[in-house]
């Protein structure tokens, strides 16, 4: 069993930045890929990114490249989400994710989910 806890999110103007971080407990973390989805009201839930159990590897989707970074310390058992230049569209909840593979992160397919931290980007 692995225990997600987001923090960070919060209300910010366009073009803003914020840091997502994600704590988690329980079992071995760095033995997991993580990754971020968000979900938007009345939207689907979307993949954000994800990264590596070793943190060599990041995946990010189209929209979200050049502006944010996914980055994890195994030793602090924490993911990270950096967001620069945040758009309106980015406002969502975010939800960190944990899985035994970058590609069942990236389907959102088993594994263990986060409650979410809200960010809302004004125009």
């Amino acid at each position: 069993q692995v225990q997600l806890v987001e923090s960070g999110g919060g209300l910010v103007q366009a073009g803003g930045s914020l840091r997502l971080s994600c704590a988690a407990s329980g079992r071995t973390f760095s033995g997991y890929a993580m990754g971020w989805f968000r979900q938007a009201p009345g939207k689907e839930r979307e993949f954000v990114a994800a990264i590596t159990s070793g943190g060599i590897n990041t995946y990010y989707v189209d929209s979200v490249k050049g502006r944010f970074t996914i980055s994890r310390d195994n030793a602090k058992n924490t993911v990270y989400l950096q967001m620069n230049s945040l758009k309106p569209e980015d406002t969502a909840v975010y939800h960190c994710v944990a899985a035994s593979t970058t590609r069942a992160v990236r389907d959102g397919n088993g594994g263990y989910w986060g409650q979410g931290t809200q960010v809302t980007v004004s125009s």
